[in-house]
């Protein structure tokens, strides 16, 4: 099964972000993860399109953008031309799911579909045609360095099965808490993304970090 490591930029150095941004480059790491907060949806603000748009101009991998706001479809479109390859909203704050993730894939990016940690992701069987990823947030969203929710291992668990049941190549990605202490069980639970910011930019060696988590 297709492993990937996307480090959260939310735990980077921004006064050098230019350096961490190289530092993944190098690495073994597949994606930049960008957690984008809008201090309602959670109470939390992160940052915007200029942010965002820097990133793409020094990225050599794709961007995977979470969006954790309300009423996404008013930024699909900017999100694209700040650069999203991956661009991810969340089943809490979207009306219509399958018309938001339809039009995310129609503007040429990858659809994704997040769920917080008191959602059944069963909630998410009808709509999973629609979508390339799915993130399980694996603690409540808006800050990083939170402790690991165990019982996302089992939510990860029953996703896959629903996965591989109805044949689909959807990803599954989870986000808060990981690390390389718990990759394997994350791994052989079912996930496919794993996405670490302090376990990563905390570490003493960052690129030792990637492939510790990689290799789990």
């Amino acid at each position: 099964m297709e492993r990937l490591i996307a480090p959260s930029m939310l735990s980077a150095d921004f006064a050098n972000l230019a350096c961490d941004i190289e530092m993944v480059n190098k690495s073994q790491a597949d994606w930049f993860h960008l957690d984008i907060m809008d201090g309602l949806f959670v109470p939390n603000i992160s940052f915007g399109f200029p942010v965002v748009e820097r990133i793409k101009s020094l990225a050599a991998k794709p961007l995977d953008v979470h969006l954790m706001i309300v009423d996404p479809d008013r930024y699909l479109e900017r999100f694209k031309e700040a650069g999203a390859d991956w661009l991810t909203v969340h089943y809490e704050a979207c009306t219509h799911l399958n018309r938001t993730l339809t039009r995310i894939r129609e503007l040429g990016m990858k659809a994704g579909v997040s769920v917080n940690p008191h959602t059944p992701v069963e909630l998410l069987t009808d709509v999973l045609e629609y979508a390339d990823l799915v993130l399980i947030m694996s603690v409540n969203p808006g800050f990083g360095g939170q402790m690991f929710i165990p019982n996302s291992l089992n939510r990860i668990e029953r996703l896959r099965k629903i996965v591989d049941a109805k044949n689909l190549p959807t990803l599954i990605e989870v986000d808060g808490g990981v690390g390389p202490g718990n990759a394997r069980q994350l791994y052989e639970a079912g996930a496919n993304v794993l996405v670490a910011g302090n376990a990563v930019f905390k570490a003493d060696n960052p690129l030792s970090a990637i492939e510790m988590i990689k290799k789990a």
